[in-house]
């Protein structure tokens, strides 16, 4: 067996800047004090003069971005996802999204994987306060590979894009021919019995539930929920209609965050039972990320637990 290869999504989203820095002269990175955490220090080495330290201050930050964008540039703003949308969300919501500019803002160490940084860098949160801006597009990419792809095809994308990238080195799931689709969620696996609706690390464990549910002669359809707004509401719909029940999977407090918008949208449109797995409201703690997830269920014995649950409340 090959050996799995394991890479942060905060590294795509670097690999991401430095194509974009050679292909497109309006892209303009920004940082907050952080450029070596978040990985934009190597589009400084390549860019120097399309780069720019705003210092420990998101707000600030966000306001040039939005000068920027005004004067024409296509803008990445980073830090960490609890200063970025936490510290920012005034100026993310007043400043970029109500004139609806092309801001992206790359929110690194995002959720409980920041591990030894603490309840007050954990940012659980993040995912919910974006998704209360009007018009604001969430990405958050399962790997890599797509974190790399998602940030191309984000500035390509006129208007305002939340980008969540993780700290823990994760396995990558596709290979260097995946293509990203905008607003589309993907079924990485077929089944009929349960559908596991992922994003962000946990669409790995996801995977790895569906292959323990094999065991015990259940068929998990996996979808990879990469674009959380706007869902993908007929891809949610379907899947939830052919499978009669949903398990939710996210690195998030479960409220707000994928499991609500896959809720709201069935709630509506195809009333099906919903497990969500995430953070149970509550705050996290110091410790190693790995133990971190097993601690919390985001890991895929959880996420089998939960399949079965869901499959028991079908009528």
């Amino acid at each position: 067996m090959a050996d799995i290869i394991t890479k942060a999504t905060r590294i795509g989203y670097a690999e991401g800047l430095l194509y974009l820095g050679e292909t497109d002269e309006k892209v303009v990175v920004l940082d907050a004090d952080l450029a070596g955490a978040t990985q934009t220090a190597k589009f400084k080495q390549k860019h120097p003069d399309r780069f720019f330290d705003c210092g420990i201050a998101e707000q600030n930050m966000i306001g040039i971005a939005s000068g920027l964008s005004l004067s024409g540039f296509t803008v990445f703003a980073s830090s960490f996802a609890m200063f970025a949308s936490g510290r920012a969300f005034e100026q993310i919501r007043n400043s970029v999204g109500y004139p609806h500019l092309n801001v992206k803002v790359g929110a690194t160490h995002a959720g409980i994987s920041v591990g030894e940084d603490g309840a007050s860098h954990q940012c659980n949160e993040d995912i919910a306060l974006m998704r209360s801006i009007p018009g604001m597009t969430i990405i958050n990419p399962a790997d890599a590979v797509e974190a790399k792809a998602a940030t191309i095809a984000a500035a390509k994308y006129d208007g305002p894009v939340y980008m969540r990238f993780g700290r823990l080195a994760v396995p990558v799931i596709f290979d260097r021919d995946y293509k990203f689709e905008w607003g589309k969620a993907q079924v990485l696996t077929e089944g009929n019995d349960v559908a596991i609706m992922a994003t962000g690390l946990m669409v790995n464990e996801a995977l790895m539930a569906a292959e323990q549910l094999k065991n015990d002669g259940i068929q998990a359809r996996v979808l990879n929920i990469h674009t959380i707004k706007p869902l993908d509401e007929e891809c949610v719909i379907n899947a939830a209609r052919e499978c009669g029940c949903v398990v939710t999977a996210e690195e998030h407090n479960v409220i707000g965050g994928l499991g609500g918008a896959v809720c709201e949208t069935l709630s509506e449109n195809c009333p099906t039972p919903v497990v969500r797995v995430g953070v149970d409201d509550e705050f996290g703690r110091s410790g190693p990320a790995v133990e971190l997830l097993h601690l919390y269920g985001l890991d895929a014995a959880h996420i089998v637990e939960s399949a079965k649950k869901a499959i028991s409340l079908k009528k």
